[in-house]
């Protein structure tokens, strides 16, 4: 028998339904289809063999209730062959590569500096406001508007990878750098090597750039993945890819060391210490899967075992890091320092290395050398003969050999000692780890990378525990025929459908929201299973010092409708982007109001699902401290009160990227006291799950119009 992997199915479905489904679409009979597993939206179905193609022809994206099916099959099932799946894996890398590189080039040369610069992802007319030394031998430009004004909402934040060039009619090389500060007025950029135009240009701008490096990395993890032989590497790929079962050493009764751990977490982290090979760790929202998984990795230490702490974002690996800290443990910051949050920096491998004694030492004996190399240049009157000058340059040769063994030795020390090593999955340097082993690697927030990247950690490890949660943001990819061909199921995602409660654990127990703010998405995407902790189950606004009582704060969810209101959507003059004016004001009135109660505005967020409608929000709410952001910008994080502009609004019902529900899922679940989504029902309520979502806010009777909010 073969494996056909089905995702976004109808929820609360049943396995006659789906038998049904299959006869009708795909035209197998009940009688040839073996075993079914269903987890939540996904299922596993086994077929026979030499159906895969016409099964997968047949249901990928029909409609199921209203519902677009995914289907794959072949390099992904038990039948699969792992050379077909690594090679598939690497051609969807290429594409998304050539996407990344394409797009870059578009910045640079196909849109003007300002269309470039609307987009957030460059900024132009900058000049070299200060340039000094700095993190781990880099230099730090900082860069601000020429005209000293306050920079425009953009996506560069610190981390991301750009090219620094100067503004002139001919392209320019420039220099690659990352972003390490960002003010409302500047920004810095930290450079291995400084431009040689410094000097010469008034002028100068920073766009986004891919990172080629990390996908080299990809690469080599690919081909090794593929084609390891009788070693640890090609146990796991072959659990990885369905073909042999994982197993599990018999559960000990451990204390957990945080005591404040719920019942399901210690569940999650006991299955986790159990895993021989792989083992997952589903985190809903505010459900502590951090927690749960600082626990594990303190756990393992405790075992005597090394540990691999890895994210797809520096953010993420941070938020890792100083949770280890706080507990007292021994983890260094592998990767770039400036990507690394500024508290944080001080551990970061590279800023280690130069506080190191030896690293002191090995600097003195490089400046000596260097005087050495310039005595043995030196014209004088009495000029040292060849003889001498080869015995100079010689020992200068040996002072710098001798620095350069030292340097080393501080680096193997520094990474030998400590018990943690974080980095992002594709930061992991091979010409700095050696040869090391671990025997644990932990990726986190595993929902959001493409599985390429969790095989660069995978090649050091004996196991691997994932934690993230598919319900949430999927991997971003920018090329649309990878992402029609699977390159945005991720790992976590690949085996919570194929393994599901056989090596995984959902924590239940949520401790941010509301429960009335909770309910819905625990309906939609977690089969009910979510719980509201006493602590937060019913706190509202009101319940704040300083917070009047009034309707808005009394109560913790609002739907505001525009339908019939004439705020119909725009598109911006580019066409790649729209924007609500009329929802816009609508967010301002609400967000005011919360203003007028009580509320600081760094306790506020407004989230926007399209970047024009987060530029028009920001010019019309200048509040500091008031985030305003698309919902890329908020995963991960929470507010007091959120307030939700889902913008589209149109006759024929269309909404676009509305479709992904997860992120909407992570927009609506960010909020702690107070949820307020305003959006357009007659278009929204041709889509079955805002359908349902309308329903439930009526439900709890949290269903307003604008004209009852006398908005209109």
């Amino acid at each position: 028998m073969s494996l056909l992997f089905l995702e976004r199915l109808p929820r609360r479905l049943t396995k006659s339904e789906l038998l049904r489904f299959l006869e009708e679409k795909a035209g197998l009979a009940r009688s040839r289809i073996g075993r079914i597993e269903l987890f939540g939206s996904q299922a596993r179905v086994e077929i026979p063999d030499g159906w895969e193609t016409r099964a997968v022809k047949a249901i990928d994206g029909a409609a199921f209730r209203d519902q677009r099916v995914y289907a794959w099959a072949g390099a992904a099932s038990a039948a699969g062959d792992a050379e077909d799946h690594f090679e598939r894996l690497g051609r969807l890398l290429e594409l998304e590569s050539r996407a990344e590189a394409e797009r870059a080039l578009e910045r640079a040369r196909k849109r003007s500096p300002e269309e470039a610069e609307k987009s957030g992802e460059t900024l132009i007319r900058l000049a070299v406001a200060d340039l000094e030394a700095g993190l781990g031998g880099r230099f730090l430009v900082q860069l601000a508007r020429r005209d000293r004004s306050p920079l425009p909402w953009t996506r560069l934040g610190v981390g991301s990878p750009v090219l620094m060039s100067p503004e002139t009619p001919a392209p320019a090389e420039g220099a690659r750098g990352v972003v390490c500060e960002r003010t409302e007025q500047s920004v810095c950029v930290a450079v291995n090597a400084l431009p040689d135009e410094l000097d010469q240009y008034e002028s100068w701008r920073i766009d986004l750039s891919y990172d080629d490096v990390a996908v080299d990395r990809q690469r080599m993890a690919l081909h090794r993945s593929a084609t390891a032989r009788g070693d640890r590497l090609a146990e796991l790929r072959e659990i990885l890819l369905g073909r042999r079962q994982p197993s599990f050493r018999p559960g000990a009764d451990e204390p957990p060391l945080d005591p404040d751990l719920n019942r399901v977490q210690r569940d999650a982290v006991a299955l986790a210490l159990a895993a021989r090979d792989v083992a997952m760790i589903h985190g809903p929202p505010g459900t502590g899967k951090t927690t749960a998984v600082v626990e594990l990795i303190r756990r393992a230490v405790r075992r005597g075992e090394k540990v691999l702490a890895c994210a797809p974002s520096n953010l993420a690996v941070d938020n890792l890091l100083e949770r280890l800290l706080k507990w007292g443990e021994r983890a260094v910051r592998l990767g770039h320092p400036a990507r690394v949050l500024p508290e944080l920096r001080e551990h970061s491998l590279d800023l280690l290395v130069e506080e190191h004694d030896d690293v002191r030492l090995a600097h003195r004996l490089i400046k000596q050398s260097q005087s050495l190399f310039r005595q043995a240049d030196r014209y004088r009157r009495a000029r040292p003969s060849r003889d001498e000058r080869r015995e100079i340059r010689q020992e200068a040769k040996s002072l710098l050999a001798d620095a350069r063994r030292l340097e080393s030795q501080a680096v193997e020390h520094i990474l030998d000692t400590a018990d943690v090593l974080c980095a992002t999955t594709t930061g992991l340097d091979s010409e700095i780890l050696g040869n090391r082993r671990f025997g644990l690697a932990v990726i986190d927030e595993a929902g959001q990378t493409t599985e390429p990247g969790c095989w660069i950690p995978l090649l050091r490890c004996d196991r691997v525990v994932l934690a993230g949660d598919h319900c949430q943001l999927p991997p971003t990819v920018i090329s649309a025929e990878a992402a029609e061909g699977g390159f945005t199921v991720s790992l976590f995602e690949r085996l919570m459908a194929f393994y599901g409660k056989q090596v995984s654990r959902r924590l239940a127990v949520q401790y941010r929201m509301h429960h009335s703010i909770m309910d819905f998405s625990s309906e939609e995407f977690y089969e009910g299973d979510l719980i509201a902790d006493d602590s937060v189950r019913t706190h509202r606004l009101a319940d704040r010092e300083g917070v009047q009582a009034t309707p808005l704060t009394e109560s913790p969810l609002d739907f505001i409708d525009t339908a019939g209101a004439g705020f119909e959507e725009e598109m911006e003059a580019d066409g790649e982007s729209r924007f609500n004016r009329g929802e816009a004001d609508v967010v301002r009135g609400k967000v005011e109001a919360l203003f007028s109660a009580g509320l600081s505005p760094n306790e506020i967020a407004v989230i926007a699902p399209y970047a024009a409608q987060v530029r028009w929000l920001r010019q019309q709410l200048d509040h500091p401290g008031l985030e305003i952001d698309s919902v890329d910008g908020f995963q991960g994080r929470e507010k007091e009160a959120v307030v939700i502009s889902l913008v589209r609004s149109n006759p024929a019902g269309a909404i676009g990227f509305l479709a992904d529900i997860r992120r909407t899922n992570v927009a609506m679940t960010r909020a702690r006291r107070k949820l307020i989504v305003i959006g357009d029902s007659a278009t929204l309520a041709g889509h079955p799950f805002y359908r349902r979502m309308l329903e439930y806010f009526e439900r709890v009777q949290a269903y307003r119009t604008v004209w009852e909010e006398g908005l209109v």
